[in-house]
């Protein structure tokens, strides 16, 4: 155990945490010349692609230092905010952590979360400066950060470039020389927590796992704390590039378990596994599940696929343990599926994997959070689409999730920033300025706010520069009304929000502007209308196609040509009753696009 050394790399998105690991990797000989490539642990396309990690992964290095041999297990972490749990649990594997910090950006809002959640489970913290080859580095303005932020000697900093190598070995030793060792009993009931689980289709699910306590052989019987079903140890091993069975492992070892589990329910991320005939007396500490805070519904385009879908749903749950689902449907769109989602990258990224892995069409809803309504019975009721509103003469209140947003920006754009956050209902709890142009904004405000667009509008006001990190503080009471979307009068219920009674007004004149644009002129007018409750609060009309009926008509009396338009009016009148309104698809997606 003492050659042992537990650490992950904590970054901001694209601050050279994957080029990084790829380096130590290299150093180590962890990965043979053949093997090497770019981003050697983000495994999945989409990840290349984007640049970013979406699945936390480990991997194994052995080290030689001061003549004696190490045993180093990098868990590698996400960088972003809609994974922050994962973040969450691999960081409690740890005795240590890399802190990234870009030497061309200085420190960003992720970073600054990160190390947090670090720093509360009593990490120690390994500052390194990235990117230090490049020509707008800053070194040392963005030590100065560091030292401001971390109360480190500025002897600690060690700088480094991911790109050429500079500096890694440097790393090793520091992490070798500072991060301690594994404490942890191999005599005491084995206590391990669960800190990732992928899906091999021939395999099953294997969990990955860190050893606090116990000792671990093949073949063990052993029992999941949280779910309380039992398993044989089918195989343990570490995890190198590839996976090295094991026969025995103990305190301290970072490894995987396969024990032939085929449904994703079974293994959650936090729980802790022991052993049935020695079992230990309390479960580690900070097991929660996963709580979606984005809502939305997927529909398959084509009704028949609805079966397959599902099948797609559930094989993506088994990769992905933080998506929630269940069966709902709507009259506009047929039977589908409502979906939870811990944010919007994460919705994008299932939506993705679906076309991809899958080749499903999807049909998505309007993204919304959870809401809590209250009855007048003092019931509290989970509404997580509009449609499942109680009705008014029931509702008491609303309550709607809180979050505590973070915002790192230069100073040049704070006004357009306060603008953007005020107009989203947000309340300004903190300012400080980091350096002399570089300030820190704390906001409160609803979640259900930056679910749409707030992001893309925070990066495009200040030029890409400003980071946003959120945590979610929770529930307060708001004023919120339901704004239905009328075609002829008929209620399209995927076209529904929950949205606040101030924004309802101009909300509803967009959509109608936006919905005549897209749906099809039919042989008859079309009225679009917003509505609450029943008070129309916009209108928009698609006129019809029309026959001219009176053009062979030429002089005569006017009594000729009204008795036509009359019989014409008549038909439009018939045609109205029966006819039904298609909504293409394109309408549904707008609405996600509204600016």
């Amino acid at each position: 155990m003492k050659n042992t050394r537990n650490f992950c790399i904590i970054a901001h998105i694209d601050h050279g945490k994957s080029t990084l690991a790829d380096r130590l990797l290299q150093l180590t000989n962890t990965v043979s010349e053949r093997d090497q490539k770019d981003q050697v642990l983000d495994s999945m396309d989409l990840e290349r692609e984007r640049g970013i990690t979406i699945k936390s992964h480990a991997i194994q290095m052995n080290y030689e230092a001061n003549g004696e041999k190490y045993v180093l297990n990098l868990i590698d972490t996400p960088g972003h905010v809609d994974f922050s749990y994962e973040v969450s649990r691999s960081i409690a594997a740890c005795e240590g952590a890399l802190l990234i910090v870009d030497a061309t950006q200085g420190i960003q809002a992720q970073t600054i979360s990160n190390l947090y959640l670090a720093l509360d489970h009593d990490l120690e913290i390994i500052p390194v400066l990235n990117k230090i080859d490049m020509e707008s580095a800053m070194p040392d303005e963005v030590e100065d950060q560091i030292i401001d932020l971390i109360g480190c000697e500025r002897t600690d900093i060690i700088r480094a470039s991911a790109k050429t190598g500079f500096g890694v070995a440097e790393i090793l030793d520091a992490i070798v020389a500072r991060v301690p060792a594994p404490k942890g009993d191999p005599n005491a009931p084995l206590q391990a927590l669960i800190f990732d689980s992928v899906f091999n289709s021939f395999r099953g699910i294997i969990a990955y796992f860190r050893i606090l306590n116990g000792t671990i052989n093949k073949g063990d019987l052993v029992k999941f704390v949280a779910t309380g079903k039992e398993y044989n140890a089918d195989e343990i091993g570490v995890l190198q590039l590839k996976q090295v069975p094991k026969k025995t492992m103990s305190a301290g070892d970072v490894g995987y378990i396969i024990s032939g589990i085929k449904t994703s329910k079974e293994v959650k991320v936090g729980d802790t596994i022991t052993q049935v005939n020695n079992p230990c007396d309390k479960a580690i500490e900070g097991f929660e599940n996963v709580k979606p805070m984005v809502f939305a519904g997927i529909y398959p385009v084509d009704a028949d696929d609805y079966e397959e879908l599902r099948a797609s749903i559930e094989k993506l749950q088994l990769n992905d343990a933080s998506l929630v689902f269940e069966p709902e449907s709507s009259a506009a769109l047929g039977f589908g599926f409502r979906c939870g989602f811990l944010g919007l990258l994460h919705m994008e990224i299932i939506q993705e994997r679906l076309d991809r892995e899958f080749d499903m069409d999807v049909i998505t809803t309007v993204p919304n959070v959870k809401f809590k309504a209250y009855l007048t019975s003092g019931e509290m009721v989970e509404v997580h689409n509009p449609s499942g509103l109680p009705e008014p003469t029931k509702l008491d209140f609303i309550e709607e999730p809180y979050i505590i947003a973070q915002i790192i920006s230069k100073s040049e754009y704070l006004g357009n920033i306060m603008t953007l956050c005020i107009e989203k209902r947000g309340v300004l709890k903190n300012q400080v300025y980091l350096t002399s142009d570089r300030v820190e904004l704390t906001f409160e405000m609803p979640l259900s706010e930056i679910v749409f667009d707030f992001y893309d509008k925070l990066k495009s006001i200040s030029r890409g520069y400003a980071s946003f990190d959120y945590h979610i503080q929770g529930y307060q009471q708001a004023s919120l009304v339901k704004l239905d979307i009328l075609l002829n009068g008929d209620n399209v219920d995927a076209l529904s929000t929950l949205i606040h009674r101030d924004h309802a007004y101009s909300f509803g004149r967009r959509m109608c502007e936006k919905l005549k644009e897209l749906i099809p002129r039919q042989q008859y007018d079309i009225a679009i209308q917003a509505a609450i409750s029943t008070k129309i609060i916009a209108r928009e009309t698609i006129k019809a196609l029309r026959k001219d009926v009176t053009a062979k008509c030429y002089g005569g009396d006017i009594s000729r040509k009204r008795k036509l338009l009359e019989k014409q009016k008549k038909g439009k009148k018939r045609m109205r009753q029966v006819g039904n309104v298609e909504v293409p698809q394109s309408a549904f997606l707008a609405v996600l696009k509204l600016d």
